[in-house]
């Protein structure tokens, strides 16, 4: 192969496997970004260097296969002058970083027009020159005055002379079945190998391909050896496979490798009987060698001859290869050969990822869903037949229909400290924006949450993050000034509570003002003039669309447009978000999310004619109804105001000494039924605190499978889905969160009689078939 000035792409190739690249080169991005917020902290981590070295090399080895020459040319400089850092030349300093993150927010653009096809704009390419510029002059002084481009060039010259000073390397790459299917075109990684330096001797492997009449046309068996000079690095020459580094296997052998090496690759070499094969396979040897010796040597036993060489003798004389090499070789070879056992041991286990598109594994979920669905079906059948083989042969196939949910759903569990890392780089340039010195700390980092809500979550974040900088940190001045550190704190943790997760910003800032926020409330008529709410409903009202307390607009903040967006999507997930602030001392914000949105264990109960599915991980306990303490007013209701009477829904009993506010659901709903004889009261444990939900009956747990509500139905209190039992009927599933806020009121008046509350009892003993 010889070296071209330009390289054809295949268009089809481009087409099918640019949406892979651009997913792996975002992701490569967002970690250049981490990596380089990282090192702000640690400027000396070589580990981090290298990772970092290695994520622009991957971006730009796996652009240049797709012909992206503005990614790789801009990549080519970013990566230089991180070549610098990793031996010494340069420190990275606050200069230095922040020139190599708006360097990658270049490449993340260049990535995003390619996906999307679009035209660079005029501002668009000057920014990138300046970028450029500013790149080139660093790389100017670090290397006094000489690029390292011209000393690329000087070495790398066209001449027979500059290509035989030229290291040689020596590539064995095996392309797997699925390199078509998978969009991938070996020659295009070819291609762009050619353009960091000369290919030489490339042969093909035509062992690895089966007979014609019965190969497959779609599959791939491209197995090739070559010899490769060049000055890249190793590091850049397996960036060139790295886009295809699922597909294929490749073995590079470096020029100058001692022999230890090549005997290490030998003794963990499976299966390779034979001699040839063996050193073509770690690289002592191309293929082209190897075939011209059994040439040479068939010759001499076709010719008669007694004293025909050994083929490894010969090996040695054609192409120099070390005898140490070739006896461990002959070693391995006899024993290959003498023990089938060891023929057939195979590799030892590793772990390994496979990546699937999201909609495939949202389509499993939803299937998933009719199964359970399914199932509940098929086990009430079973038991209204009363046959105790086919009600047990139910119980083993429902069992096995969690296990598959719960292991289905785990697939779509991701941490949320990836999307917590994203809020490094924001932190970081709102806060030196405000002329502000912060510190962001992330705990609890390995909480996972469903991906599709881990997606939908980091717009609120990003809003209260934002908040917190603008409104909540205070500058050093300030800070000094009120006995803290002139570093202001902000915290993003997460954690899983009672089945579900609970995420918290938090920050040690100016905390709210209340005053403030009551006298823009009495202005904008949303608290009635001289009536001074409790303090947890004043800082509730800087969710009210269009509230702000600002003196003036910037581009962060006073408009009054955000926190009610933000709790609007946190509902919309079946969320919910609360204050708590402390002057002087700073915020907390808390979301609580559910853990998935797809298929939760819920606890079945019934009132009048209707069903409703309570979450099971908020159920505390069931208080058993008993005919006496209902009939004897033993559920005293509460009106608005604290006083007896009326048909709220909100009543109050007595448990173990204390009053507990409970929800009649027959009267919230206005369910027409004849009352129940024994009915029950579900204890349940919301964000607000503990409270009662009175039922006509209790049905057992049940996996609910969450469908959403539709349009008519949202503005309904209390409901947050539905779900379909297995005898096609339609539950309701109860929000604990917006029942607590309904049942959360003041206390009975001290004249209120207190009677003997029902007893309490476990939820398992609660169950009814």
């Amino acid at each position: 192969m010889t070296k071209k000035k330009s390289r054809d792409i295949d268009l089809g190739f481009v087409a099918e496997a640019l949406p892979a690249f651009i997913q792996e080169a975002t992701e490569q991005v967002e970690q250049i970004e981490q990596l380089l917020l990282a090192l702000e902290e640690a400027p000396g981590d070589r580990d981090k260097l290298d990772a970092l070295f290695r994520c622009a090399h991957t971006v730009k080895g796996s652009a240049g296969i797709f012909g992206l020459d503005r990614i790789v040319a801009f990549t080519h400089d970013v990566e230089t002058l991180l070549d610098r850092l990793r031996e010494g030349r340069a420190e990275l300093d606050l200069q230095v970083s922040t020139l190599l993150l708006q360097c990658n927010d270049q490449i993340r653009l260049l990535i995003t027009q390619a996906a999307d096809e679009q035209a660079e704009s005029a501002d668009q390419i000057d920014h990138r020159a300046d970028l450029s510029t500013r790149l080139k002059a660093m790389l100017a002084a670090l290397d006094d005055g000489v690029p390292a481009s011209a000393e690329a060039a000087a070495v790398r010259q066209d001449s027979p002379e500059a290509a035989a000073a030229l290291p040689r390397w020596h590539l064995c790459t095996t392309f797997g079945p699925d390199t078509f299917r998978n969009g991938m075109d070996p020659l295009s990684v070819l291609s762009y190998l050619d353009t960091l330096g000369d290919v030489h001797a490339i042969c093909c492997d035509t062992e690895a391909v089966p007979p014609l009449d019965r190969i497959d046309p779609e599959s791939c068996h491209g197995a090739f050896q070559f010899t490769f000079d060049s000055t890249a690095s190793r590091a850049e020459i397996e960036a060139a496979f790295a886009f295809v580094r699922d597909d294929c296997t490749l073995r590079l052998t470096a020029p100058g490798t001692p022999v230890s090496h090549f005997k290490a690759l030998i003794d963990a070499m499976p299966e390779r009987p034979r001699l040839g094969e063996i050193l073509v396979a770690i690289g002592a040897v191309t293929r082209e060698e190897l075939d011209l010796c059994l040439g040479e040597q068939a010759a001499m036993k076709t010719a008669s001859s007694d004293d025909t060489p050994r083929l490894g003798e010969m090996l040695q004389v054609r192409t120099g290869v070390d005898p140490q090499v070739i006896d461990a070789a002959v070693v391995k070879q006899k024993q290959l050969s003498g023990d089938a056992a060891d023929r057939k041991a195979g590799p030892a286990d590793e772990q390994r990822y496979i990546r699937v598109q999201a909609d495939r594994l949202d389509a499993v979920i939803n299937l998933l869903g009719e199964l359970v669905t399914a199932g509940a079906g098929a086990a009430m059948l079973s038991r209204q037949t009363r046959q105790g083989s086919l009600i047990e042969a139910h119980l083993n196939m429902g069992r096995l229909i969690e296990e598959i949910r719960n292991g289905t759903l785990q697939l779509r569990m991701v941490p949320i400290g990836e999307t917590f890392s994203r809020f490094r780089r924001v932190v970081r340039d709102t806060a030196a924006q405000l002329g502000k010195d912060v510190a962001l700390e992330i705990q609890g980092g390995e909480t996972e949450l469903d991906k599709s809500m881990v997606e939908r979550i980091v717009d609120p974040l990003m809003h209260l993050v934002r908040n917190s900088l603008d409104h909540g940190l205070e500058n050093a001045a300030d800070r000094i000034a009120a006995g803290k550190s002139a570093t202001g704190t902000l915290m993003l943790s997460a954690r899983h509570e009672s089945g579900t997760v609970l995420i918290t910003i938090e920050d040690d800032g100016r905390g709210i003002a209340r005053d403030k926020v009551l006298q823009r409330a009495w202005q904008r008529g949303l608290v009635e003039p001289g009536v001074t709410p409790s303090d947890a409903e004043i800082l509730h009202l800087i969710f009210a669309p269009g509230f702000s307390t600002a003196e003036q607009v910037t581009n962060l903040s006073g408009r009054g447009v955000g926190m009610d967006v933000v709790k609007r999507n946190i509902e919309a997930l079946r969320g919910s978000v609360t204050v708590h602030s402390v002057a002087g001392r700073g915020t907390q914000i808390q979301i609580r999310l559910p853990l998935t949105l797809a298929i939760i264990d819920g606890f079945l109960v019934s009132a009048a004619q209707s069903r409703f599915v309570l979450p099971l991980a908020s159920v505390v306990e069931v208080i058993e109804g008993r005919r006496a303490s209902v009939d004897q007013a033993g559920l005293a209701r509460l009106d608005d105001a604290g006083e007896l009477a009326g048909d709220s829904g909100r009543r109050c009993v007595e448990l173990r000494g204390e009053m507990l506010p409970v929800i009649d659901l027959r009267t919230l709903y206005d369910l027409e039924a004849p009352p129940a004889e024994l009915p029950s009261i579900v204890v349940v444990k919301g964000q607000m605190g503990t409270f009662g939900i009175v039922v006509d009956a209790l049905m057992g747990q049940h996996q609910t499978v969450i469908k959403p509500l539709g349009p008519i139905f949202r503005s309904l209190r209390g409901i947050s889905g539905s779900s379909i039992l297995g005898n096609g009927e339609v539950a309701l599933i109860l929000d604990v969160q917006a029942l607590g806020q309904l049942a959360e009121r003041t206390p009975p008046p001290p004249g209120a009689r207190r009677r003997p509350g029902p007893t309490a009892v476990p939820v398992a003993t609660a169950e009814r078939p």
